[in-house]
């Protein structure tokens, strides 16, 4: 009789990440992002894929490192093939920095449409399309109504989603899977050793459908994400945490 609560348990849970957009993922099919802790946040303790991602931007340097800690999400995305959609109006993204977060630019879309009201349809439709890794769409405001169509295309895609919000003011709730804020830090050299350090970010899960938001710092190091030692330990923030 346990045994079969547990089992009705064990539906039940999978049922409900099911209507969240959360679909089973067999071991076979399971991609791994290098993201070490952090992907323990996440139902399953699975990186959400087919799922939209919504990213929270208040400054110009907040845009360019949530543009690199992308960029080193679909490198793993694009490993099975396809290529990704690039959506803005004004595209703050240069493409050949892609290259050192291990993307060739040949392998995104950019799509650069006239005017700012077109980039949620551009994105919609790109999401439908199944043959494609990753939509990634710059806009400034999103409201429930519009994430909600594109996680309804999400979920008859399977495509992931990224929404990189730019010059937030104030946070408004969406149907997005995740909410996440990311802000540059100072990189560490070598002692003795001149020039740049690996990049550097604080990477803050804000909230996630069925898992648990939390800091970290990571680091892009020899072509993967990397955790200082300093910085392995899950911390709960809040949404006002963004400002």
């Amino acid at each position: 009789m346990t045994a079969t609560k547990n089992e009705i348990i064990t539906k039940l849970r999978a049922d409900l990440l099911g209507w969240e957009g959360f679909r089973p993922v067999a071991p076979e099919e399971r991609q791994s992002f290098g993201l070490g802790p952090i992907e323990n946040a996440f139902p399953n303790q699975v990186f959400p894929t087919g799922a939209l991602h919504e990213f929270i931007s208040t400054r110009p340097e907040f845009t360019a490192a949530i543009g690199g800690f992308i960029a080193g999400i679909i490198q793993t995305l694009l490993e099975k093939g396809g290529v990704c959609v690039w959506v803005s109006y004004t595209r703050r993204i240069y493409p050949p920095a892609l290259k050192r977060f291990g993307v060739n630019p040949d392998r995104i879309i950019f799509i650069d449409v006239a005017r700012e009201k077109d980039v949620l349809w551009v994105t919609e439709e790109a999401l439908k399309c199944g043959g494609i890794a990753a939509v990634i769409c710059e806009t400034r405001l999103l409201s429930f109504m519009e994430s909600r169509r594109l996680q309804l295309a999400i979920e008859q895609s399977q495509v992931t989603g990224f929404i990189l919000r730019k010059d937030v003011k104030q946070l408004n709730t969406t149907a997005c899977t995740a909410r996440w804020t990311v802000k540059p830090l100072r990189s560490k050299l070598r002692p003795g050793m001149p020039g740049v350090g690996y990049p550097r970010w604080q990477v803050d899960l804000l909230k996630v459908k069925n898992g648990q938001p939390g800091s970290w710092t990571l680091e892009w190091k020899n072509s993967a994400f990397q955790h200082p030692q300093t910085a392995a330990i899950q911390q709960p923030v809040s949404d006002r945490r963004y400002a």
